[in-house]
This record gives C-alpha cells, structure tokens and sequence, in this order.
C-alpha cells in the first residue's frame, strides 16, 4: 500500500512540474508608433511694390531696385521657388501706354535697351554674378543682363534647394530704361512668386 501511494506521489509531481513549465513561458509583440510631420511652408516679399520710378532724358535712364523674397520651410527636401507674371501681358502698362519687357530671356538674358523692362537674379543662369545695386535715373548699363518676367504658364524656377530652410532669402531686381519718347504715367505690372515644398 505504501509503494503504491509514493508513485502515485511521483506521478503527482510530475504532473505539477510539467504544468508549471507551461505556466512560465513567453510570447512576447511589438507596436510601431507613427508621427506624420506634415511639410509647411512659408513666403513674403519684402516690398509689395517694387518702385523703379524714372525721370527720362532724351539719351535714355536706367532704374533698378530689388525684392527679397523670404522662404521658411521644414520640408526635409527643401523647397523650389519660381516667378511669373501676374495679368497675362508682359508690359507695364500706364492706360493705353505701355514699357514691353526686354527681349532677354532666362536663357538668354541681355542689358536693357531703351523703353523696356526686365527683371534679374545674381548668380542665377547667365544672369552674371553681379552684384546688382539699386540705381536711379542712371546711365543705362551695357553690362547688366535682364529678362522678361515668364509667363503666367511658364514659371521660371529661380531655385531649388534640399533641406530645410528658416529664412532662406532670393533678391529679385528689377529695372526699367526708358528715354523721353516714353509717355509719362504710372506704369504697372504684377508678378507671382510661387514657393513650394519638395
């Protein structure tokens, strides 16, 4: 009787031990946190009219001034910024006056001949390096290349950057040469700069 209660102990334990071994095993799982950080972006000008006023004489004046556009954005890539014109023409416009736009283009760009008007961005293309400073009533330049603002189908991408940016800032010159043929009035023109993340 003895023998037969001590395996039946055994048993028993046997028994416990085994479930106890299924008691302290592990699963174990993971979970992924996710944040989207969406890009923003922001862009001002400077000035909201550039004023590149002009007193002619019969040889011809030249005046240039600039606008700095300024860019904040936390795009990993970074951003492009591009310029076009605003109203559908290319002139500036004074009733039924106008300055047309310089022949020179992006890719082209060339000085101003007399009763035009144009726009440059130092370093960029074949701009030149320059630098560009702002002049009044001078001596039109043989030497500082202009464009036609593009179309408003045709932004012109003035730059392309890759990383973040906090005020990143792009001078925009502009400049008008014109003689005492031109009529007088206040000649106008809108332009758009477009910033956008990468």
């Amino acid at each position: 009787m003895k023998q037969i209660k001590a395996i039946a102990a055994t048993v028993a334990g046997v028994l416990v031990m085994v479930s106890g071994t299924a008691v302290v095993s592990a699963i174990t799982t993971t979970t992924t946190i996710s944040s989207v950080v969406s890009p923003v972006i922001t862009l001002f000008s400077s000035n909201g009219t550039v004023n590149i006023n002009a007193l002619p004489t019969g040889g011809g004046v030249q005046t240039i001034a600039s606008d700095t556009v300024t860019v904040s954005t936390n795009d990993a890539s970074g951003y492009t910024l591009q310029l076009n014109e605003t109203s559908g023409s290319s002139a500036l416009v004074s009733g039924g006056n106008s300055i047309p736009a310089t022949a020179g283009t992006f890719g082209t760009p060339i000085p101003e001949a007399v009763n035009t008007w144009g726009y440059r961005v130092d370093s960029l293309g074949t701009f030149g390096a320059g630098p560009t400073n702002s002049a009044s009533n001078a001596a039109i330049s043989g030497s500082i290349k202009f464009a036609a603002v593009p179309a408003t189908a045709s932004p012109q991408t003035l730059k392309t950057t890759a990383t973040t940016a906090s005020s990143d800032t792009t001078a925009v010159w502009y400049g008008v040469a014109v003689n005492t043929t031109q009529a007088s009035g206040t000649y106008t023109n809108g332009v758009t700069y477009t910033a956008t993340a990468n």
